[in-house]
């Protein structure tokens, strides 16, 4: 029987809705937080994805643990590993939303996931010959940070591309269900098999799972989109800022995942600092705690999948309330000798309330902005978001070298309780007619 799914995306066919048969009236709940797998391309990417992810988790954790406790690292050099991974995105995350408007996605995004599949082959073989230098782990870094700024404001506009625009929120949702998916099952195989066969494994089997996501991406039917703007790239990029700058709603919502990002998601740094020396435990437990974390923030993805809701401000400022609050908790029980499982059980409850937060921003993000600037006003969000991260991470890795990990979580999850705060207490303004910007200058041309 041949997919019933068109071929083009349903976002640029006013009015369509999709052809997928008609779920039985037993199951609505279940159609509608499923209701972006009706889409096969969808499908294509989120299962690709789900493997990949896993696999980056993996590596992920492998990677902290090599610099940790393998080569001897602090943790302000292991927060410099992060501050190389995604410096890049800040430095050219915004320019290459010019690159998401302008080319095919899925090109760019094939290009990019293979680029990091070699880098992690690279990084597998530099372990197996034990020649893996601390120096070498931050030029592999910087490399992949460098595919990765072209790679997520691509892949987060795309996902726009492949459903119509009333299941966004659910595609969005079900995203980061697949991540945090990832985030449990990647590191709970990795403190096995990371005690069994050392880093070298985890990193090989993340860059044979990158097969699965090009796979996924070669099989999508999607028609190409040719941008017929005749603006230079610098124009385009004014374009895209002010567009950002000239919408509250999207505004607001940025500065609050900067925040976010810069002071309360510093776990690469955090976890094996709190794992080793707050819990006195070895890599099973830092697993352990980092799929914790997962399963709270798959059950956050989940409920919002399930739920069938709009993004909606007052709850995206509660999530994040809750994330800060959370945080001081983590950081009193690390500080007061208690068992680890009540660090996994805090940890879960962070993983949920960043899960419903971050979602609901990227959702509010993409359904807020138009189809010719959605490129570069995720790229803007992206970069925000990922940029930040290397800030957090010097900022973290010196106040935990300085002061213990305990002191540098509590510090994070109080600036971040405060801007939730602030924000809950400043009233929205309307949008601004100024944001209304010609779509004359990004006309797109189907073919």
């Amino acid at each position: 029987m041949p997919d019933p799914t068109p071929i083009k995306p349903p976002s640029s066919e006013p009015g369509s809705t999709t052809e997928f048969p008609p779920a039985r009236p037993s199951f609505p709940a279940l159609r509608k937080g499923l209701i972006a797998f009706e889409y096969r391309n969808y499908r294509l990417l989120w299962f690709g994805q789900l493997i990949s992810v896993t696999g980056t988790w993996m590596q992920s954790l492998a990677q902290a643990w090599l610099v940790y406790e393998v080569l001897g690292a602090s943790a302000f050099q292991l927060g410099l590993v992060n501050v190389l991974q995604f410096l890049p995105v800040l430095l050219f995350g915004i320019p290459s939303g010019i690159i998401a408007d302008r080319f095919p996605k899925r090109t760019i995004m094939m290009v990019t996931q293979c680029i990091m599949m070699g880098l992690a082959a690279t990084m597998s073989a530099l372990v197996f010959t034990d020649v893996v230098e601390l120096w070498m782990v931050y030029v592999i870094a910087t490399i992949f940070g460098m595919a990765n700024a072209v790679d997520m404001p691509t892949r987060q506009a795309f996902v726009s591309d492949l459903v119509g625009k009333d299941a966004i929120m659910n595609a969005v949702a079900l995203n980061s269900a697949l991540f945090n998916t990832g985030r449990i099952v990647g590191p709970a195989i990795a403190g096995i098999l990371l005690a069994l066969f050392g880093p070298g494994m985890l990193f090989g089997i993340n860059a044979v799972s990158y097969i699965a996501v090009l796979a996924g991406l070669a099989m999508i039917r999607i028609a190409p989109v040719f941008n017929a703007s005749t603006d230079s790239p610098i124009q385009r990029l004014r374009d895209g800022l002010s567009y950002v700058r000239s919408t509250p709603k999207i505004m607001r919502t940025i500065i609050l995942v900067g925040t976010v990002g810069t002071f309360g998601m510093n776990f690469n740094v955090w976890i094996p600092v709190l794992a080793s020396d707050s819990f006195n435990a070895g890599s099973d437990a830092y697993g352990l705690l980092f799929s914790a974390m997962g399963v709270g923030s798959l059950i956050g993805a989940l409920s919002l999948a399930f739920s069938g809701r709009g993004p909606n401000h007052t709850r995206m400022l509660a999530g994040v309330a809750v994330m800060g609050g959370s945080e001081i908790a983590l950081a009193l029980v690390a500080n007061s000798g208690a068992a680890l499982a009540m660090g996994a059980i805090t940890l879960a409850l962070i993983g949920f309330s960043v899960s419903n937060a971050m979602s609901t921003a990227n959702t509010t993000v993409q359904t807020t902005s138009d189809d010719g600037h959605r490129g570069r006003v995720m790229a803007v969000y992206m970069t925000v978001f990922a940029g930040s991260i290397p800030i957090g991470a010097l900022i973290s890795g010196w106040v935990t070298d300085q002061y213990g990990a305990p002191t540098s979580v509590a510090m994070g999850g109080t600036i971040v309780l405060l801007m939730a705060l602030v924000q809950f207490r400043v009233p929205q303004r309307a949008p601004s007619t100024s944001s209304r910007i010609s779509p004359s200058a990004d006309a797109r041309v189907h073919s």
